[in-house]
This record gives C-alpha cells, structure tokens and sequence, in this order.
C-alpha cells in the first residue's frame, strides 16, 4: 500500500502530540507534564498571600508573560521553564496573577506555574547600605531625567529621554540624573525618602564639596554604598559603587546618561573621581 504524505498531514501528526499552544488564552504552562510539579500545591500556597515588592520567583513551566493579569490578555513573549522572574508593583496577586519583570520585559504570569526563590532580606526604606542598594536596584531600567529624582519602585513606566543635556527632552514622569538618583538611594537630606516624590536637591559639585553627611574617603576603603563623583569645567557624574576594585573594574549603580538611563553595570572610573561615604 502506498503512503502519500503531504505538508498538512505530516504537520498534523506532528502537532497531534503537542499539549497546547504556548501562546494560546487556554493554556498557561505550555507543557502539561511541566507543570504537573511534585511541589506545585505547597507553590501555590506560598505564593497566595502575596510576596514583598523585588521577590524573585521561578516558573514551573513554559509560562506566557501577559499584558494583563488574565487569559484573555495577549502574550509579550513566553518564559522558559526555570525562568527568573521578579515581582513589580504589586506585592499580592491579581486574582491568582503576578505583575512581573522577565529581561526587562514587565508583564503578568498566572501564580500556579511560579514558585518563590528569594525575598528582599532588606526592606528597600531601611536607612542602611543594604537598603540603599535595594532603592538602587528598584530604580535600575528608569530613564535620565535631568535636574530629577523620581520612580516606582521596581515598576512603573520607565520614561524617555532625547537629546543632549542640559538641553535634553523628557516624556513621562518618572526617572532621575546622576546626584538626583544618590541622593535618592543615600535618602540626604532625611526629608528625601520618598522615592515617588520627586526631588533633586543636590548636584555633583554640592557632592564634590564638604557637607555634614557625607565625607572623603579612600578608593582603597570603598564599600558597598558608598559613591564615586567628580567634577570639572561645570560637568560631572557621580555613582554609586557595590563591589569590586575602587581602583579598577567595579559594579555600579548609576544614571548613566540620556541614552543610556538607569543602570546596572560594570565599569572603572578615572583617578578624576573621589570617594565619599554617607554611612
């Protein structure tokens, strides 16, 4: 007997062993064995009250990010089993939902397929150098906003920035230069701790020069919190280090630039810059 296979047939066997489409509204975990985890009930459990702003989470499954917290939202793009996720905005669930970042992309994943892998051990208001990288952190993918200092933490939009600054252009609300973002972070003056209020109230030559709450140290003593600013000819940049070689190479938190906004990231920084300590 002879066997005539055609594209749609043979495209129809092959689909006939598929459990749904990833990106379909029916089915959330792509993987119907994925998602039948041995754990997936005490997940579920752990996850309905609600997790601190900034929690990391796992998924279970081939898990769709939503725009929305529900099937009937579309689909930005599908996360992969064992994908970290991080909790923005909201700190309980929309109806089983959680608005979180994937790559930078926010979005809303159903709560069956995520189990929680970390919380914030440091509350991002603490006055401390750990709660001064948590505030770094939550800002991290805002856009530069010159002569500014505010943002939602770990959401909210991220704003725009064109051009050159001073004479740049913003759209949006949220987003901070250099000194507007440590001020922030070092919450100088106490006033300043409200990161949704906007509030700029020093710049890199108030940081270059001497002040009750801060002072010059050493490159060789840096710490975590501490900042790295110079200033020169009118200009200057100031950020704030986390670890790494004071002299060298060293991770920092910073408002880069107008195209570059908030940053994460690894870099050095000439013998120009000086060492400060607010804590």
């Amino acid at each position: 007997m002879n066997f005539k296979v055609t594209v749609g047939s043979l495209a129809a066997l092959l689909c006939f062993s598929c459990v749904g489409d990833i990106g379909s509204n029916e089915t959330e975990g792509a993987e119907l064995e994925a998602v039948v985890d041995d754990d997936l009930d005490s997940v579920s459990s752990e996850l309905s009250s609600g997790v601190p702003i900034g929690s990391v989470l796992s998924t279970t499954a081939n898990l769709n990010l939503r725009t929305g917290p529900g099937t009937g939202s579309s689909v930005r793009l599908v996360i992969p089993k064992g994908g970290r996720v991080t909790t923005v905005n909201r700190t309980t669930p929309s109806g089983g939902w959680y608005n979180v970042k994937y790559n930078g992309v926010t979005g809303w994943s159903s709560g069956k397929y995520l189990k929680l892998v970390s919380s914030p051990s440091v509350s991002i208001t603490a006055n401390t150098r750990d709660g001064a990288i948590q505030r770094a952190k939550s800002g991290v993918g805002k856009s530069y906003w010159w002569g500014h200092g505010r943002w939602v933490p770990f959401g909210g939009t991220a704003g725009s920035c064109a051009g050159s600054c001073p004479s740049c252009s913003h759209s949006g609300s949220y987003g901070a230069d250099c000194s507007g973002y440590v001020a922030k972070l070092w919450e100088v003056p106490a006033s300043n701790n409200n990161l949704q209020v906007d509030s700029h109230p020093y710049s890199t030559a108030s940081f270059m020069g001497s002040n009750s709450q801060w002072r010059t140290i050493s490159r060789s003593a840096l710490a975590k919190a501490d900042a790295l600013v110079y200033r020169k000819d009118g200009a200057g940049h100031i950020v704030l280090y986390e670890s790494g070689d004071g002299w060298g190479s060293f991770w920092a938190y910073e408002a880069k630039g107008c195209s570059s906004g908030i940053r994460h990231n690894l870099r050095t920084a000439s013998s120009a810059y000086k060492a400060i300590r607010h804590y």
